[in-house]
């Protein structure tokens, strides 16, 4: 029981109704939550009884800390699946594979992936969102060892299917954390933290993977102990994953799972100190109407509508199914051909690469200072539409490419190079600033309390497998020609475009207590998207 409130205390009741029963529940003490009661049978309007608390007035330096440490796990999501890069031609000389066994050992991860983000919403309802950051980490640190220490390349998949797992669930969990402690008006910045996690990974696998090559000689030579270098960059990522893992345990639970669970006093707590909301009794109340149920969250809880999903569902799953479907893992495929064309030489590919992640890094900060102040929508409009005319013109630009007989890299006339090259990097900035950071916000305050981790889950997995659907299709489609590749990649920007036109709604500075109501569409007006139809 915790301890009675003094009446200048900002936990203490403040609205009318805040005190009203949830169905099945025990009515909440006046001690902790308060002294006015309301009848049931006054309480028939949800805006009457729970009215909009105040929000946050200063961001919590605590709340900001807690955000950091649940987005290590996207740091070690864009670690483990970069760090593969730096060690494929090492370990393809090691295990003697052709291209189509290499090509699916880097690949591998991305099954996993699949599979940890569909079973990290239904874990996290069980057992909270903390245990399930727990589990991730223990993934990444025995994937980090078990590939270091692969004897074959069977082995060496199984393991990057391990550490897949932990990707998978990172991506669902972070997301959903954050967004769950973050207060409204500062929820986007804070979300935002995992793409810029993610980006930061890329980066650091990147000049780990450099320096151990460098510093051995290669990454096929023999590094400290004796043991080959491209077994040290697998290696390398025990320690983020250790540290994740240890950050995990110290992490105060979600409110919003700790009020499911009855756990009101801790949730009192996580609000106040680390979410700094002014009228914690009154979003308690928010928090559990909008979690009323009779039954344990599942999966089925997302099935309705006449497509067999909620509207929001399918929401969540077209999001995230844009979001891989632009092509940006795959668009840098050909990107040390687009640098030796304004003069950079193969070798330089360590600084041509630094670039781009540094680009990606910038794109994201700028990200995070705009999403609260611009919006959602706006930002993903100019993005789809940036994106369109990018990868417009370099589909334009390739139609003059020409192969030299025996070649494999596409030689581009002046002054196509130069077109292809800024347009590449625009589109990196265009979707680093909104599509790349915006789609993980979105993911974690869409979808309603009691659906939140299931949706989360089901979308994220949609997005793994449009990931991999990317990336083993792009080979095929540059053999077409990277035109026709690029034209199809603008196609999907375009029609990125007109559905964030027509369906995706704006949720900035909304209470995700409030998302029961939101509509589908550019107004975003009350109706229930979580009903069916």
């Amino acid at each position: 029981m915790a301890a009675p409130r003094s009446p200048g205390d900002p936990r203490r009741l403040r609205g009318a109704g805040a005190t009203q029963r949830v169905s099945g529940s025990p009515r909440p003490s006046p001690e902790v939550y308060g002294d006015r009661h309301v009848d049931d049978a006054s309480a028939a309007d949800p805006e009457e009884m729970f009215p909009m608390s105040a929000p946050a007035q200063t961001l919590n330096p605590k709340v900001v800390g807690i955000s950091i440490a649940a987005a290590v796990g996207g740091f070690l999501f864009g670690f483990d699946t970069s760090v593969i890069n730096g060690a494929v031609g090492a370990l393809s000389a090691e295990f003697s594979l052709g291209a189509g066994l290499t090509g699916f050992a880097v690949s591998s991860a991305l099954l996993g992936c699949a599979v940890g983000a569909w079973f990290a919403g239904s874990l996290a309802n069980r057992f909270g969102r903390i245990p399930v950051m727990v589990i991730a980490a223990i993934l990444f640190f025995v994937s980090a060892i078990g590939s270091a220490f692969a004897f074959g390349v069977w082995d060496l998949i199984v393991w990057r299917l391990v550490g897949g797992l932990g990707v998978g669930a990172a991506s669902v969990i972070a997301p959903a954390y954050i967004a769950e402690v973050a207060p409204a008006r500062y929820r986007g910045r804070l979300g935002s933290l995992q793409q810029l996690a993610i980006v930061l990974g890329i980066f650091a696998a990147l000049l780990s993977n450099a320096v151990i090559a460098n510093t051995a000689g290669g990454a096929a030579e023999s590094y400290w102990f004796g043991v080959a270098a491209w077994r040290w960059m697998f290696m390398i990522e025990a320690v983020p994953a250790a540290i994740y893992g240890v950050m995990a345990l110290f992490l105060p639970e979600s409110p919003r799972y700790l009020i499911g669970k009855g756990e009101r006093d801790k949730a009192s707590k996580v609000l106040y100190d680390f979410t700094g909301e002014l009228d914690v009794n009154l979003k308690i109340e928010q928090i559990s109407h909008s979690l009323e149920r009779e039954s344990r969250e599942s999966l089925r809880d997302l099935l309705g509508g006449r497509f067999g999903l909620l509207p929001i569902v399918w929401l969540g799953i077209a999001l995230s199914l844009f979001q891989q479907l632009v092509g940006i893992n795959v668009i840098f495929y050909y990107s040390t051909t687009l640098w030796q064309s304004v003069g950079f030489d193969e070798s330089q590919a360590l600084l041509t690469s630094t670039i781009t992640s540094v680009m990606n890094i910038v794109a994201t900060i700028i990200a995070i200072l705009l999403v609260d102040r611009v919006g959602r929508r706006v930002m993903l409009l100019v993005g789809s539409a940036g994106m369109t005319v990018s990868l417009g013109l370099m589909a334009l630009a390739f139609s003059f490419g020409e192969t030299a007989a025996g070649a494999e890299s596409v030689s581009l006339p002046d002054p196509w190079s130069t077109v292809a090259l800024i347009s590449a990097n625009a589109f990196v900035m265009f979707f680093g600033t909104t599509w790349g950071p915006l789609v993980w916000v979105l993911l974690g305050e869409i979808f309603p309390n009691r659906i939140r981790a299931s949706a989360l889950a089901v979308a994220a997995a949609a997005q793994w497998g449009a990931n991999w659907a990317v990336s083993a299709t792009f080979p095929t489609l540059s053999e077409i020609g990277l035109s026709f590749a690029y034209g199809l990649y603008a196609a999907f920007a375009l029609l990125s475009l007109l559905f964030v036109a027509r369906w995706v709604p704006e949720t900035k500075g909304r209470e995700l207590e409030d998302m029961d109501q939101l509509r589908l569409g550019r107004r975003g007006e009350a109706g229930d998207v979580a009903a069916d139809g």
